[in-house]
């Protein structure tokens, strides 16, 4: 693959936030309003997110996903299922870094998009797992949303009925952070 087609590749890489879960039509999802707002950019935008993904399952998919597309930007946004069956923070700290630098070897800007848990593991547990993004966003390179349902999570009004996945009508605000830095990033600014 030419180093012009990977120039204009963006990869998500995710679980069923942007897999677009329960949605009734995946083109409803924030990655394919993304696809849709960067179309005439010139970028392509491949969704490589997998319901009830955690970061180990992304680790294990990274380097064949980075050898298919050749990526430009990798959007990850794993951690959640981590948290949500209480897997070791640390564990997660490594899958992601893992897949971070896999990603950096490769020439590959990163945008981590961060998650919060409820606290049902108490509040250490909740602390140590949302340092777990923070920290790796201090890596060169790596820019961050510190919380991608920020104003939509817990919201009724924006969650599905199981009140864990997004609705139709909070794709766009997801969108919104997810551009936000994403446009910095584009524009070579990734803080």
């Amino acid at each position: 693959m030419s180093g012009e087609v990977g120039a204009a590749t963006l990869v998500v890489l995710g679980d069923s936030i942007s897999a677009g879960y329960g949605l009734e039509k995946i083109d409803q999802g924030w990655v394919s309003l993304l696809a849709e707002k960067l179309r005439p950019r010139g970028m392509i935008v491949v969704n490589a997110s997998i319901s009830g993904d955690t970061s180990a399952g992304g680790l294990s998919r990274i380097d064949a996903l980075l050898a298919q597309h050749h990526p430009a930007v990798l959007i990850l946004e794993l951690g959640g299922n981590d948290g949500l069956r209480g897997l070791p923070p640390g564990q997660m700290a490594a899958n992601l870094g893992g897949i971070i630098d896999r990603a950096g070897a490769a020439g590959v800007q990163v945008l981590l998009l961060g998650m919060k848990i409820p606290p049902n593991y108490g509040k250490r547990y909740t602390e140590m797992f949302q340092k777990v993004y923070t920290d790796l966003a201090g890596r060169d390179g790596v820019a961050l949303v510190p919380f991608l349902l920020d104003g939509v999570g817990g919201v009724e009004v924006y969650m599905q009925a199981d009140g864990i996945h997004p609705n139709r009508e909070a794709q766009p605000l997801l969108l919104e952070q997810v551009w936000n830095k994403l446009e910095l990033l584009l524009a070579g600014k990734p803080r």
